[in-house]
């Protein structure tokens, strides 16, 4: 079995500064011969020295070829007839949350609110989860509703009573607080000490007021956040060595870039097949390309219960064996929980990963279609893409437009190509565009029903939920087995975990793998000709 590594955010910022610290100054350019890094030709920076790693939480995924609903169990049934698509699928290697989000972390979403924008009411109500989805006519579970989120005995447990859509802009959140840390632990951007006048020391002097609102990574790296902190990064463009003696003491200094490396992708909900890839965790049963067996649940064999001398006959998830029997016999409970269990219960998958099946259901990203695994493209596959272009505000220079959140705005996209510049500030002087077919990809290839939404449950508005729950048997926990809510509602059994892009090499790990050596460039020296 492979082994699993989940890295600390500290780790990760010694990197990030490792990365930045030391890039190779020395590095040419084997097209043109001029030195990369240097101020006097002409500025041009290359981070050659980037080394990926995962944001916090996350675990790493290699991807790779299975097949889609390939552990589905036939069994008849209109029910279950849904899902049962098998099709060979690749998916690209990326990153998945270690555990499903818990009740503290999104009290640390709901605190982040009520600390910066304490008198926007609306924000802090819209974000807070619906308690209610614990009251039914006929069961007593109001101290669920009272306690279950914010008690600290349910501290470790899975949020519920989240929306799709909540969920998204958590995921949006979680990126710009994961990347401001970042900024600021290194020293890029002033230290959390200095902004919130806890430390010695002062905020360092910018060239612009800083924006009012927090921090988005968007706003940033389009040069509309300026902070720049004692290890802020250096330009050396031309028009920063012609500031000469006006310049501050250290040189002139710039936003950190995407071409650096040290901003991380953004969080986001899994997609259907990168969840259904990683519950599966076949790397675990892969040699050599070959699959020993397959699975039916994230871990081995047929049953649900240990197999193993010392854990003999425990139930390795958390769900319902029977539709009365939510925890067992009082003396001996089987899953210990009569709802829900922390997220770090039971045993990990082979990629490391926590409670993939029980527990909760999970949202993913995808709109929900029953055909959509006959259509979609056998890489990546996913429904839901909905194409939008971030409107600018001046489209001379490029500002972008923000709401009340500080984010930027967002807008159909108008254009499946690169726009020609007239075009482009035609487009950015014209009304707002509205939602046009090229835009809207949610109902691509679909020919089953024309009328989604108007005679049916099914519109472009319901989303995927997978993995069983506390309150499944067990036949939902099979990783292909998929059912839909509208992304605006809630229950107490769906939760979600967070997923990112990997970039670069699919590959995660060449140690004792075979491997074609590339042969090295050699300096180009322009005395030599």
């Amino acid at each position: 079995m492979e082994k699993t590594y989940i890295y600390s955010f500290a780790f990760l910022l010694s990197v990030s500064s490792l990365i930045s610290c030391k890039s190779n100054k020395n590095a040419t350019s084997e097209k043109t011969g001029l030195a990369y890094n240097r101020q006097e030709n002409g500025g041009f920076q290359v981070n050659n020295k980037f080394r990926r790693g995962p944001g916090p939480g996350l675990v790493e995924i290699e991807g790779g070829v299975f097949v889609m609903s390939g552990s589905a169990i036939n069994i008849p049934g209109e029910e279950l007839g849904n899902y049962n698509h098998k099709r060979e699928t690749t998916v690209s290697s990326f990153y998945m949350d270690e555990t499903e989000v818990s009740n503290t972390n999104w009290l640390e979403y709901l605190n982040w609110i009520r600390r910066t924008d304490p008198t926007n009411y609306e924000y802090y109500y819209n974000e807070l989860p619906d308690t209610l989805v614990w009251r039914r006519p006929l069961s007593y579970n109001e101290p669920y509703v009272d306690n279950y989120l914010r008690h600290p005995a349910y501290q470790d447990y899975p949020v519920v009573g989240v929306s799709w859509e909540q969920a998204q802009r958590y995921c949006a959140w979680r990126t710009d607080i994961v990347n401001e840390s970042l900024l600021r632990e290194q020293g890029y951007m002033a230290s959390y000490k200095d902004v919130n006048g806890t430390g010695k020391g002062k905020p360092a002097a910018t060239t612009t007021a800083r924006p009012t609102g927090p921090f988005t990574t968007d706003l940033y790296l389009n040069g509309q956040y300026d902070d720049k902190g004692k290890r802020a990064m250096k330009d050396l463009s031309p028009t920063a060595a012609a500031a000469g003696a006006t310049a501050p003491k250290g040189g002139v200094t710039r936003n950190v870039r995407l071409e650096d490396g040290i901003l991380k992708q953004p969080y986001r909900l899994p997609t259907e097949a990168e969840w259904e890839y990683a519950a599966l965790g076949l790397i675990g049963n892969t040699e050599y390309e070959n699959i020993s067996n397959n699975k039916i649940y994230p871990w081995d064999g047929l049953g649900i219960s240990s197999a193993k001398s010392k854990t003999r006959g425990l139930i390795l998830a958390n769900f319902k064996r029977t539709k009365g029997d939510y925890m067992g016999v009082g003396g001996s409970l089987n899953d210990k929980g009569s709802i829900t269990v922390p997220v770090r219960n039971y045993v990990p998958n082979d990629f490391g990963l926590y409670n993939m099946a029980g527990n909760v259901n999970e949202w993913v990203a995808d709109v929900y279609r029953t055909n959509t695994f006959d259509a979609a493209d056998a890489l990546n596959p996913y429904r839901g893409n909905y194409y939008q272009d971030k409107k600018v505000a001046d489209a001379v220079t490029g500002k972008l437009e923000k709401d009340k959140y500080n984010r930027p705005i967002m807008t159909a996209a108008v254009s499946a190509k690169k726009q020609t510049w007239a075009e482009k500030q035609a487009a950015a002087n014209a009304p707002a565009a509205t939602a046009n077919t090229y835009a809207d990809q949610r109902g691509y290839r679909d020919r089953a029903n024309e009328l989604y939404g108007e005679i049916t449950l099914v519109s472009d508005k319901s989303r995927v939920y997978k993995g069983g729950s506390w309150d499944d048997q067990a036949l939902w926990m099979n990783p292909a087995t998929r059912r839909f809510l509208q992304q605006d509602e809630s229950t107490a059994d769906i939760g979600f975990r967070c997923a990112m892009t990997m970039l670069g090499a699919s590959e995660i790990r060449t140690q004792g793998k075979p491997q074609f050596k590339p042969k090295q460039q050699k300096p180009f020296n322009a005395k030599k000709r």
